[in-house]
């Protein structure tokens, strides 16, 4: 797939969309990077550089970028899109009828739909319908692959050959892409470690140690598996790269959106100071209602992923929370 230059359109002209159209440029195939934001699309065909979203990055030159939807689609075998969870189902319908015939659709949004409780991938199946769609997930932060830093990641669908087109789109040898079969897990785990990772930011922002940070990060893999594998996914999964991976990453990187939000409301800071004045999506914050929610539907026990909701939505005080987790019963680690 590597020999065969693709026309790609990514759809989100934010730091992860922008990252995998310049991947996409290095590795020879013709990109165009939708943006709704004017300022991204003057800077990256006039500078080669996105400063709003990934600042300090020199973009490929041979990377395009369009506030037009359908000239962005036109001629596009595979369409990458990287637009926030909670407006992906209205970014997707609004130019549905400009995908061509038989492109390929990967999604690099990570999130479960509020209002639906669906995948990614579910949304933009019923939104684009008759195209085979991809899962990208994995420990990635957007200024790193666009610095060439070595990154892994995983390409899943229920298609085999629309996987490996992904797989051999965007591998190059700082970007290795894996397949997987399983869906469901690898975008639930790429969802569930974002609260995961603002729960740690609020231990951060407490000042707690390394010994809280450790437990919370194991036992919320346990509960990320536990509603994996009610809604059908395979355990390993949460073994893999997007799930123990992303977890580490995004719980312990300095980069980590999520992560910062969930310092400075340990710190002391409302939601609402704290989401103040953000250009990019902490995705964590609307994962943390839509998780709660998925978790109540299948009646699956997730102490964590409760705690984090009532912090962030009920104004519980965070010691309080982590004094109501330690206290919880006692049981076997594994049950």
């Amino acid at each position: 797939m590597k020999d065969r230059p693709l026309g790609c359109a990514v759809i989100g002209g934010g730091a992860w969309g922008t990252a995998i159209a310049d991947r996409l440029v290095r590795n020879g195939h013709r990109v165009t990077l939708w943006a709704r934001e004017d300022d991204v699309v003057d800077a990256v065909n006039a500078r080669h550089e996105n400063p709003r979203f990934l600042p300090n990055i020199t973009l490929a030159p041979g990377l395009t970028a369009s506030s037009d939807m359908a000239r962005a689609l036109h001629g596009a075998g595979l369409v990458v899109y990287a637009a926030p969870s909670h407006v992906l189902r209205t970014v997707v319908a609004s130019c549905a009828g400009s995908i061509a015939p038989g492109a390929v659709l990967s999604v690099a949004t990570k999130g479960i739909e509020r209002e639906t409780l669906a995948l990614m991938t579910d949304v933009v199946a019923q939104e684009a319908f008759g195209h085979e769609v991809v899962a990208v997930s994995g420990p990635s932060f957007a200024a790193e692959v666009a610095q060439g830093q070595p990154t892994a990641v995983v390409a899943a669908s229920s298609s085999h050959d629309a996987a490996k087109l992904v797989q051999g789109a965007m591998s190059a040898a700082a970007f290795r892409v894996y397949t997987s079969d399983d869906v469901v897990g690898v975008e639930l785990g790429g969802a569930l470690k974002n609260v995961m990772a603002v729960a740690t930011g609020i231990l951060d922002g407490l000042g707690l140690g390394y010994n809280p940070r450790a437990a919370l990060m194991t036992r919320g893999l346990a509960e990320m598996t536990r509603l994996g594998v009610s809604a059908g996914a395979r355990a390993e999964t949460f073994a893999g790269l997007a799930g123990l991976g992303d977890l580490v990453l995004t719980c312990t990187g300095a980069l980590s959106r999520n992560r910062a939000l969930g310092v400075a409301i340990g710190q002391g800071q409302s939601l609402a100071d704290a989401l103040a004045g953000k250009d990019s999506v902490a995705e964590g914050v609307l994962n943390a209602q839509s998780a709660k929610a998925l978790a109540d539907r299948a009646g699956v026990e997730m102490p964590i992923i409760d705690a984090t909701y009532r912090i962030l939505f009920e104004g519980q005080a965070p010691r309080e929370a982590v004094t109501e987790l330690m206290a919880r019963e006692l049981r076997a680690e594994r049950d």
